[in-house]
């Protein structure tokens, strides 16, 4: 063997030696790691006496997160977006119907406004101004223009949504209230408690073109989903006051029925349709239930009982499968399987929540 091929032999034998007597192999192949589970579902709950816009996933029964807002955020809505949430603020004391408003503190009219809540970054880097004691809103079909109602100033104002500018104020009646957008994006609609009426306001011109006598103390609407007729709900009369949009003559009214053994009779709060847009599910207050009314027949079908105390604002699953109900003095949300009426949990958020929103 000549000297150059002894020294590559032995260069070889010391390079197998280094690696343990074995020739070098290939890394073992990693085991896949399994995706991160997609989040759940979302709603979001204004909490009117904590200053809080509170996050829930009602599938885990959990609180997701929370943030500080303002002051007595109460109606709410996130955006088709997903990104943003407007949620109403008011620097206003809380008063009860009959209370005597000069032994109230002072209100903090800074404090009022729509603010702008960043979903994912959970901030608020705006607050738009919007009149005098916001409680709610609707927003345009593009989503650009919201229609708030001024509670203490009776009247509702119109805020373009990016430039933050108030481009008009409409007075309506007292106490205005709810707010809601015909389907077709035509006329708004203010609920005024203070005179048992419903306001109907042209979008195009902001003049006030029908208004509608209703039950006592009007608190919110759901319209059917071809925008034919309004179901508003009447707190104190225990009632829903029905109108033909076209016309806007009541049609019909739907007493809301005590059920026996209960303790208070319904107190119809909030309203929503359902997907399908076959029946209108009713908070109802203090009576602690929902009620369950048929579109076409326009009868209560059903009373679903101890849903938490207090509901008012009330929500529906995408597909129409549960119902959600914010329970302003248990300091909860309820989740309701619509088909069979079990409360399926509830989620301890505490505060006062007043609003939901649903996203789709």
């Amino acid at each position: 063997m000549s000297r150059s091929s002894l020294v590559l032999l032995l260069s070889a034998v010391a390079l197998v030696s280094a690696c343990g007597g074995r020739p070098a192999e290939s890394p073992a192949p990693q085991a896949a790691q399994p995706a991160p589970a997609p989040p759940g579902p979302r709603i979001y709950v204004s909490d009117e006496t904590g200053g809080r816009v509170v996050v829930v996933d009602p599938a885990a029964g959990t609180v997701v997160s929370t943030l500080a807002v303002g002051k007595r955020p109460r109606g709410l809505h996130v955006l088709n977006d997903g990104q943003r949430l407007l949620v109403a603020l008011s620097g206003s004391p809380i008063a009860g119907p009959g209370v005597d408003e000069t032994k109230l503190p002072p209100a903090d009219r800074k404090a009022d406004g729509i603010g702008v809540v960043d979903v994912k970054a959970l901030q608020v880097p705006r607050v738009l101004r919007s009149g005098q004691d916001p409680e709610s809103f609707a927003l345009s079909l593009d989503e650009k223009t919201a229609y708030v109602s001024n509670e203490d100033a009776a009247e509702m104002s119109v805020v373009d949504v990016e430039s933050g500018e108030i481009r008009g104020r409409v007075p309506v009646g007292e106490e205005p209230e709810g707010v809601r957008m015909r389907p077709d994006g035509k006329v708004v609609y203010v609920t005024c408690e203070g005179d048992n009426s419903v306001v109907a306001v042209d979008t195009t011109s902001l003049k006030e073109i029908a208004r509608i006598k209703t039950g006592a103390r009007p608190r919110d609407i759901a319209f059917t989903r071809d925008g034919a007729l309004a179901f508003v709900t009447a707190e104190n009369s225990g009632e829903i006051t029905v109108f033909d949009v076209k016309t806007h003559k009541v049609t019909a009214t739907i007493p809301l029925p005590r059920p026996a053994g209960a303790p208070v009779p319904p107190r119809p709060m909030g309203a929503v349709l359902s997907p399908d847009g076959q029946t209108v599910y009713i908070s109802n207050g203090r009576a602690k239930s929902i009620s369950v009314i048929d579109v076409a027949t326009l009868k209560v079908t059903r009373t679903i009982d101890d849903v938490g105390a207090r509901p008012w604002g009330i929500g529906i699953s995408p597909d129409g499968k549960m119902l959600y109900t914010a329970n302003g003095s248990s300091g909860d949300v309820s989740v309701v399987d619509a088909a069979t009426g079990q409360v399926v949990r509830r989620i301890a958020t505490g505060g006062s929540p007043w609003g939901i929103s649903v996203p789709r």
